[in-house]
């Protein structure tokens, strides 16, 4: 049994996996009603070990360990978080969420609505594939969530963003999902401020500024984005690449900015296609930017199938950056 929480000194790179770590470990210091729940978060430290030596740390009584019963554990901090208290809950998996989806759509994100009431619940949901996890741990059920009002959704494609952003999920009033992708846990490292920072929820960021596409995206997606990016670049082809950050409120008015400006636009996620948040940005820029444009929307997404456990089949299904280059080079020449 580890007894260490994720700790780094100033000037020290830490992961993604790490800055999440330190996020939920200075905000359990900073507000004693901040606790944690979750399937074997305690003395194992969690399936990914970002919760390890937690328990030691502040108790049993403020990480808890809990029987594998999503919609009973979400239950539960629904009503911890009506009673004032600030649960952040662990799927172990994104795709175990389903378990409790009514209790999220029903009752967390209906509550505010129906009656006032704050519901200042966190749901940390790992998600996403290429882990080789096969179609019950590598799905992306972000869609899901997108159609019930009441939620927020927020989905960090780096170390600065996943910490930031999950400081700001506890600390608001509202139910936030909180996609963390599996894939960047331990790929991505950054030099974090040492004083305290959030990421406002709410707001897109411009990973690459660029001229003549915009490749609207968030999550795992966008480092597949700023790779194509370097490639058109050659090509003389400036691509901006927009992460979203935020699914829910959607950052409209960067979004319609930078389409205004490049008059071309790609959505991608790794999400299926058909229904997917593509689909409403899609809507968003018919409605809104269809005199800016200068070609089609080109959607990039998964195929329309659960995730393949195949390693070859796996890859074939993710997208990749060559589908975003070709992409570009279609909206290039139109």
């Amino acid at each position: 049994m580890t007894t260490a929480v994720h700790e780094t000194k100033a000037g020290q790179e830490v992961t993604y996996l790490e800055a999440i770590s330190q996020a939920l470990d200075e905000e359990m210091t900073r507000d004693e009603r901040v606790f944690l729940m979750g399937e074997d978060i305690g003395p194992y430290g969690g399936a990914f070990r970002i919760t390890e030596g937690f328990q030691k740390k502040y108790g049993e009584w403020r990480v808890l360990d809990t029987p594998l019963a999503e919609s009973g554990f979400v239950g539960a901090a629904i009503g911890a978080a009506m009673m004032g208290m600030r649960p952040v809950v662990e799927m172990q998996f994104a795709d175990f969420i389903s378990c409790a989806f009514d209790q999220i759509t029903e009752v967390a994100a209906k509550n505010h609505y129906r009656w006032g009431a704050a519901v200042p619940l966190v749901i940390r949901a790992p998600f996403g594939g290429g882990v080789h996890g096969g179609p019950f741990h590598s799905e992306c059920p972000e869609g899901w969530f997108f159609h019930s009002p009441g939620l927020k959704l927020v989905a960090p494609s780096t170390p600065y963003d996943a910490k930031g952003l999950l400081k700001a999920a506890i600390r608001d009033p509202n139910p936030v999902i909180y996609f963390e992708h599996k894939f960047l846990y331990r790929r991505l490292k950054a030099v974090l401020p040492v004083e305290d920072y959030i990421v406002p929820i709410g707001k897109a960021d411009v990973k690459r500024p660029g001229t003549d596409i915009s490749v609207i995206t968030y999550g795992a997606m966008v480092h597949l984005a700023l790779e194509a990016a370097a490639v058109m670049a050659k090509e003389g082809i400036e691509m901006e690449v927009l992460d979203l950050r935020t699914l829910i409120p959607l950052d409209r008015e960067m979004i319609f900015e930078s389409v205004r400006k490049t008059s071309k636009a790609i959505i991608l996620h790794e999400d299926n296609k058909t229904g997917g948040i593509g689909a409403e940005i899609s809507a968003l820029l018919a409605e809104d930017c269809f005199d800016s444009l200068d070609g089609p929307v080109i959607r990039i997404a998964a195929p329309d199938t659960p995730v393949p456990f195949s390693t070859p089949l796996e890859e074939f299904f993710l997208p990749k950056t060559s589908d975003i280059v070709a992409a570009a080079r279609k909206l290039a020449a139109y």
